[in-house]
């Protein structure tokens, strides 16, 4: 799904991701397919107006946008090393211009892993970095495989958790940031973000919203996978293990990068979100 995102914002000039749409197609998924070629009717999908079409791709651009400026900047203050958490179709390492002795470790499970690798691998596709894949899930240990992979404890690392936090449960969220702090050296930095609104979470309607997906093919039920409640301030939590934290609402960056911010109706059902990034200090 977001991968279809970004190729919808990349149809529209918002973003550069010439590999979300090759991706989407080789998963196959016609429902989606059909999105990014722009054949599908949105007339037979139940509260899919134009408006909140292209509300969901501004957001997947300002999402793109946020993350990719924080790995360039933590790449020109001179990190060399880039771990990717719970990668999925992410093709970071294929299309950013990393400095040439850059390795990018991808972490996400072995089936995810490899049907990327392959599939991008069948359209001819090369890592603009060393890529290191780390075919593992986030319930496992994944640091001590990440180590085995050739992480370097002892030098800065740029950590991207995007898109990750709602699907861990309040002590797994707590618990990947201290293993994040604990392979980290200062001058280490992260980008994640967090839904405030996580702890409301309305199952029904998250479960009434996503059936016009299901009645199109496409199995997905968000209160099964969402783990609803309180939990940790992302900031706050981060900030008391020694990171030095800053953060951002997607309104905000709407309005950062010339979109429209959307009408309450057409926003996401989750409701706002804040990107945060920071550095690990000395």
């Amino acid at each position: 799904m977001i991968a279809a995102g970004r190729a919808l914002a990349t149809n529209s000039g918002l973003i550069d991701d010439p590999f979300a749409a090759p991706l989407v197609r080789a998963v196959g998924l016609e429902f989606f397919v059909k999105m990014i070629d722009g054949v599908l009717d949105l007339s037979e999908i139940e509260d899919a107006s134009p408006a909140r079409m292209q509300a969901m791709i501004d957001g997947i651009a300002v999402r793109t946008r946020y993350f990719d400026g924080h790995v360039i900047e933590a790449m020109n203050a001179g990190v060399r090393q880039a771990v990717i958490l719970a990668a999925g179709l992410d093709a970071r390492a294929y299309r950013l211009a990393w400095p040439v002795d850059t390795v990018v470790y991808e972490v996400d499970q072995p089936q995810v892993i490899d049907f990327k690798t392959a599939t991008l691998a069948g359209l001819g596709a090369k890592p603009t970095a060393t890529r290191r894949t780390v075919g593992i899930d986030l319930r496992s240990d994944w640091p001590a495989a990440l180590r085995a992979a050739g992480l370097d404890p002892t030098v800065p690392t740029v950590w991207l958790a995007e898109g990750l936090l709602i699907y861990l449960p309040a002590q797994a969220q707590d618990r990947l940031f201290d293993n994040i702090t604990a392979l980290s050296v200062p001058g280490s930095t992260i980008a994640t973000e967090y839904v405030p609104g996580i702890k409301d979470f309305d199952p029904d309607r998250a479960r009434e919203l996503s059936r016009p997906l299901r009645d199109h093919g496409v199995d997905i039920d968000m209160p099964s996978l969402v783990y609803a409640g309180e939990r940790s301030h992302v900031v706050d939590y981060l900030e008391g293990k020694g990171w030095d934290m800053s953060s951002v609402s997607r309104t905000q960056l709407f309005v950062r990068d010339g979109f429209d911010v959307p009408a309450a109706e057409d926003d996401d059902p989750l409701g706002e979100i804040i990107f945060v990034s920071g550095r690990l200090r000395a």
